[in-house]
């Protein structure tokens, strides 16, 4: 979430577990529930009385919806503590990695349409990691020297 500087910060540290999170901005379930209302009210201004673009549009503002009610239920999508990393999986559960289990912590930077667009990738063997700037709050680069730095030494 951007500071009142411009800047994004690096993560929340909860008060009484002393771990530090990463979650998904404020404005982001706004933007999403605002776009499935523009959904619902484009379907009803152009159905033109055919019901099947009313229902495709209700669908399609439904599903952004739910997307929206995701990141009100869990927001927090990335924890590091002691004890490992907690990252989101599946709909709302949420799934410890200990640090033995993480191999590595990486960003990826693709070009894309002239911009470049990060990934943080955290590898725990059986399974790959990925979060983006609007799932952490923060940038992927910012949150992967963080996660780097609390990881235990080897």
């Amino acid at each position: 979430m951007p500071e009142s500087d411009g800047r994004w910060h690096a993560g929340r540290v909860d008060e009484i577990t002393g771990a530090r999170q990463w979650r998904v901005p404020s404005s982001l379930p706004a933007a999403k529930l605002a776009g499935a209302v523009l959904l619902v009210a484009l379907g009803v201004l152009f159905a033109d009385g055919d019901p099947v673009r009313l229902v495709v549009a209700v669908l399609a503002a439904v599903t952004v919806a739910v997307w929206a009610v995701r990141d009100l239920v869990v927001p927090v999508r990335l924890a590091v503590d002691p004890a490992g990393l907690t990252v989101i999986h599946g709909f709302a559960g949420r799934r410890l990695l200990p640090w033995s289990a993480v191999e590595a912590i990486t960003v990826d930077r693709r070009p894309r349409l002239g911009l470049t667009s990060e990934t943080l990738e955290i590898d725990a063997g059986s399974s790959l990691h990925l979060f983006g700037r609007y799932d952490l709050g923060a940038t992927p680069e910012e949150v992967a020297a963080a996660l780097r730095a609390a990881r235990p030494v080897r």
